[in-house]
């Protein structure tokens, strides 16, 4: 199959949003051996939409749209394709049952224009939209198929992953199934990981590996093609040893894992409490934190202690400690971590203070964290070197003491 991805939508063509759609259709597209030759982005338009048809329809077997969907009057992606196709459109009755459920759950006025989203191509595959209203759906016309596609990314990926993915493979034959694990490192930048692995990067075939950078992480997919799904893990899992060997200090989870999700898990499963001080996060870690179900078992509270003053007066740091070292310091935030851990008599005690910049703080230059661990009686701090913006280097200082915490735990066995 060649492949032209079409995304619709004025705001792509303003700036307004990123059209990530088109990055991640074709990676997936890649794993099934799917090549795509064209990305095109066309405004809210039915003449151009319908002109972007006719020059993708000379070049490509499949062709796959993303957004246009929705209930107003300038989702007009399906009813242009209809236009151009000759097919009709009809409602899809589950997909209507699961609108109007939706508004009776919700309590909220179900309007005649949202039924419009319940609207499918006569005798296409309707493709179930577990995250939305609008439905996707695929069909073959004269050779050609088209696909349609929801344009919020976490509609659309879903819908594509277990939907779409599948169709296309019975659609063109394929007997070969793909699976995939993404592998997810922190403390490395890309360019770093690439170099440190270039010696499984070369000589892929079968699994192949993907880098991948996002805004929290680098990662690396690798993806195995096989004829069952326990004979393309059995493929995938000396890669993953491998993997672990060289950066494996790097690596902290795979595929959904996130750091807090992570961090929660290794906490809840031990059996083990947390609390935080915070100074220049000013809470961000705690609130990654609580982000996770069930961390009430674990995390018992935290406390944002902004200035030396309230360093002194509410947790007790001696004022001594702070004269001699700053309050960015090691020694700073080894006693942050001590303290709170005393105040809220828990397993674990975290401190965090730095300067997040734009300015030097305490004289330290813009960008210097450090970063206090207590646990099982002994203390210690990790310094950062952050080079963002003020509200980047919190955020990612953050991050960064929830990777400490699950390298902790994971190196403590626990």
């Amino acid at each position: 199959m060649r492949a032209e991805i079409i995304a619709v939508g004025s705001e792509l063509l303003l700036g307004q949003i990123t059209n990530t759609n088109a990055k991640f259709i074709s990676a997936e597209l890649a794993d099934i051996g799917v090549d795509v030759h064209y990305q095109t982005v066309v405004g809210d338009n039915p003449a151009r939409l319908e002109e972007a048809i006719r020059i993708a329809e000379k070049r490509a077997d499949l062709i796959i749209f993303s957004g246009g969907l929705g209930p107003t009057k300038d989702d007009l992606t399906k009813e242009t394709i209809a236009r151009h196709t000759g097919v009709e459109l009809e409602p899809d009755n589950r997909a209507l049952l699961s609108i109007q459920a939706y508004f009776e759950r919700t309590g909220r006025p179900m309007t005649e224009n949202n039924k419009k989203q319940a609207l499918v191509l006569k005798g296409s595959t309707v493709l179930e939209n577990r995250y939305g209203m609008a439905p996707g759906m695929a069909i073959t016309v004269n050779g050609r198929t088209y696909m349609l596609l929801p344009g919020p990314p976490h509609e659309m990926e879903p819908m594509f992953r277990d939907e779409a993915i599948p169709y296309l493979q019975r659609v063109s034959g394929s007997q070969e199934i793909i699976v995939s694990t993404v592998v997810k490192f922190f403390g490395i930048g890309e360019a770093e990981l690439e170099y440190k692995v270039q010696d499984l990067l070369a000589a892929q075939t079968n699994p192949t590996i993907a880098p991948l950078a996002s805004k929290d992480a680098v990662t690396l997919r690798v993806t195995a093609k096989a004829r069952t799904a326990e004979e393309a893990h059995r493929l995938i899992e000396p890669v993953l040893a491998e993997l672990h060997n060289q950066v494996g200090e790097n690596i902290y989870g795979t595929d959904d894992e996130t750091l807090s999700s992570k961090a929660a898990s290794l906490l809840t499963g031990a059996g083990l409490t947390i609390s935080a001080a915070e100074s220049l996060t000013a809470g961000l870690f705690t609130a990654l934190l609580a982000e996770e179900p069930g961390i009430s078992a674990s995390f018992k509270g935290g406390m944002t202690v902004y200035d030396a003053e309230a360093k002194t007066k509410h947790l007790g740091i001696e004022r001594q400690l702070i004269d001699t070292y700053g309050t960015v310091s090691a020694e700073c935030a080894e006693a942050l971590a001590e303290k709170i851990r005393d105040h809220f008599q828990t397993d674990i005690g975290i401190g965090l203070t730095g300067a997040a910049g734009p300015d030097s703080h305490d004289g330290q230059p813009a960008g210097t964290v450090w970063i206090g661990l207590s646990y099982k009686e002994t203390s210690e701090a990790y310094k950062l070197r952050l080079s963002g913006s003020r509200n980047t280097n919190r955020l990612r200082a953050a991050n960064f003491a929830l990777f400490y915490l699950i390298r902790k735990l994971e190196s403590e066995k626990v």
